[in-house]
């Protein structure tokens, strides 16, 4: 008897994630709807860029903010604590440590 339940419960088992599995691709299909969304590029371009990520270092946080509009960026740091933000790598994304109102480190990430 033990050996017809575990059958019955491993088909079970396999019937309900077959089921999962396929539940999502009727609706990925109708039209106007889409999976994922893609990502878009800013639609402001990046000032920062035509100078080296350094030249931020010592300006006020005021400064920095202007000079990176358009820019990906995030403050990593303030004064000595760390902030919260993902652990996903971007490129384009520079990360500020702030000391005292001003830029102390400037990483790329």
């Amino acid at each position: 008897m033990t050996r017809l339940a575990t059958l019955i419960t491993t088909i079970a088992a396999i019937a309900g994630m077959a089921g999962c599995s396929t539940a999502g691709l009727e609706q990925a299909g109708k039209a106007g709807e889409s999976k994922m969304t893609e990502h878009t590029p800013p639609a402001t371009t990046c000032k920062a860029t035509a100078a080296p990520d350094d030249a931020l270092i010592g300006k006020s946080e005021q400064d920095a903010t202007a000079l990176l509009n358009g820019c990906l960026w995030r403050v990593s740091e303030r004064d000595g604590k760390a902030l919260p933000g993902t652990m996903d790598y971007r490129e384009e994304r520079r990360n500020l440590g702030i000391r005292g109102g001003k830029v102390v480190w400037v990483r790329r990430g």
